[in-house]
């Protein structure tokens, strides 16, 4: 009921977008107005991932709530913004299953399919939602390609977008993975000594390997998309787009150490006994 509510908002939010873009559009002559099939994704594509993540038990209602919001402005604003989202959800999600019988014993508060609620799907996407909108209002609802003498603006924006879903999945597939594969014992991000698997701030190779891997995923499907929406466009006027696989491979692993300096600083530590 509550998704069902939250779809119906979405739809009269969209529209009431739609008629603020249509008027802007006429007083703005830099401003780029969706077109009306990329209202129609924005609105349909996240209403389905929500869907199947309530389906698989991935989220919980919710956080299929903040999830459709979130998808909606990155969908809307860019596809490369919503083809890294969609990556990011399809790889967490998968990860967090990953031997769910051993993360059992480590986690006390475990639970089944990792069901984020919205307060963690605003953490992990919030940032990027926030910078979406920004895009929109600065660049439009449009795909350019990473061009800093050209698309100054736009430039930053996505690389600031792609960078906030690298790092955030990153995170993810080191937590994730990181206390399940691999034979040897993490260590304190700060002292480097050895922990139980699990602890707050723990660091291990494997879990930095993934957390590398998840950004480049993020990255692949950015660039992927991007290159099919820019097809139509000369690659001789825009320097190559490739490094973005770089700077996403980067991100992962520079959000999934940040996460363990905070967890080994900040955020309590305790043992069952």
């Amino acid at each position: 009921m509550i998704l069902v509510g939250a779809i119906a908002v979405l739809i009269l939010v969209t529209s009431v977008l739609w008629i603020g873009a249509w008027l802007y559009g006429t007083i703005s002559e830099d401003f780029k107005a969706p077109e009306p099939w990329r209202w129609f994704v924005a609105c349909i594509a996240p209403m389905m991932i929500a869907v199947y993540g309530l389906k698989k038990r991935n989220l919980c209602t919710s956080g299929a709530v903040a999830g459709v919001i979130i998808g909606f402005l990155l969908t809307l604003s860019n596809l490369c913004f919503f083809a890294a989202l969609l990556s990011f959800f399809f790889i967490g999600s998968r990860a967090t299953k990953f031997k769910s019988h051993l993360k059992r014993k480590l986690e006390i508060d475990f639970k089944e399919g990792g069901q984020r609620n919205w307060i963690q799907v605003v953490c992990n996407g919030g940032v990027a939602a926030w910078l979406a909108i920004i895009y929109m209002i600065e660049v439009g609802c449009t795909e350019l390609p990473i061009n800093f003498k050209r698309h100054y603006t736009s430039s930053w924006l996505a690389m600031a977008v792609l960078g906030s879903l690298s790092c955030c999945c990153g995170d993810t597939l080191a937590s994730e993975l990181g206390t399940v594969i691999g034979e040897s014992s993490p260590r304190l991000i700060t002292n480097f000594k050895i922990v139980p698997k699990g602890t707050n701030g723990g660091i291990s190779a494997a879990g930095t390997i993934a957390s590398g891997i998840g950004g480049l995923l993020v990255g692949a499907a950015y660039y992927a998309v991007l290159l099919a929406t820019l097809q139509d466009l000369p690659l001789v006027e825009n320097p190559p787009q490739w490094p973005l696989l770089l700077v996403a491979t980067l991100s992962g692993i520079l959000g999934s150490m940040i996460d363990s300096l905070l967890g080994a600083t900040v955020q309590y530590s305790g043992m069952s006994i």
